[in-house]
C-alpha cells in the first residue's frame, strides 16, 4: 500500500506542509513527460516554427511577361506563360498585376526543346519512351529599386512521355513538362534557408 493513502476506499491521506489531512475526493496522479519531450515542445512552440513556404514577405505583386521563345515549335511560350501565372497564383501569396504597377517582374526566354529516345520497343524498333529536355533562360527582377532576385541563365527541365501508352509532344511536354518547369520556377522564387 502506498503510504500517501489510507485504508478506507474513496478517501486519501497526504500531507500538506508537514500536516496529514484528509479528503473524500480521488486523488489525480500526474504522470512527468520525458526530460526530452518536453524540451522538444518547448523549442517547437517558441522558435517561429511553420509549414508556410518562405516567400519574401515585402513583395505582393508579380508581373509576368509574355515568355519568348526561340524554338520553331509553336504556342511553347504561351503555354509556360500561362503555367507560370497559374503557379504563382495558387503557390505563392503574390498577386499577379501589371508591369506598371507591380513590385517585381517574371521574365524568360525558351532557348531550345531537344527530344532524344530513352528506350525502343524490341520487336518492332519504335521509341517506347522518349525524353524531352527543355532549356530556358529566366530573371525575376524588383521593379521598385532594380535589384534582380533571381536570375538563371540556363535552367534545364527534362520530361518523358511514352508514345505507345498515348502520350504526344503536346501532353508530355506542352501540358505536364511546362507545368513542372513552372513549379520549379517558383521554387527558386522561395527565400534561401
Amino acid at each position: 500500500m502506498n503510504d500517501l493513502q489510507s485504508e478506507t476506499p474513496g478517501r486519501s491521506e497526504h500531507s500538506v506542509l508537514g500536516r496529514r489531512t484528509t479528503d473524500s475526493a480521488p486523488r489525480v496522479r500526474f504522470r512527468l513527460l520525458p526530460a526530452g519531450l518536453v524540451g522538444v515542445c518547448c523549442v517547437l512552440a517558441g522558435c517561429g516554427y511553420s509549414t508556410k513556404r518562405p516567400f519574401p514577405s515585402d513583395i505582393q505583386t508579380v508581373a509576368v511577361e509574355m515568355i519568348d521563345s526561340r524554338e520553331f515549335r509553336r504556342d511553347l511560350e504561351f503555354a509556360l506563360t500561362e503555367a507560370l501565372t497559374k503557379r504563382i497564383e495558387m503557390d505563392t501569396p503574390y498577386r499577379i498585376a501589371d508591369k506598371s504597377v507591380a513590385d517585381t517582374c517574371l521574365s524568360g526566354e525558351i532557348l531550345e526543346v531537344q527530344q532524344r529516345t530513352l528506350g525502343k520497343q524490341f520487336q518492332t524498333n519504335e521509341p517506347r519512351e522518349i525524353g524531352a529536355t527543355i532549356i530556358m533562360r529566366y530573371r525575376w527582377e524588383d521593379l521598385r529599386d532594380g535589384r534582380i532576385l533571381v536570375e538563371r541563365p540556363r535552367f534545364v527541365h527534362m520530361e518523358a512521355y511514352i508514345p505507345p501508352v498515348g502520350e504526344s509532344f503536346k501532353k508530355g511536354v506542352d501540358v505536364r513538362g511546362l507545368d513542372r518547369m513552372a513549379e520549379r520556377i517558383v521554387e527558386t522564387m522561395e527565400t534561401p534557408w
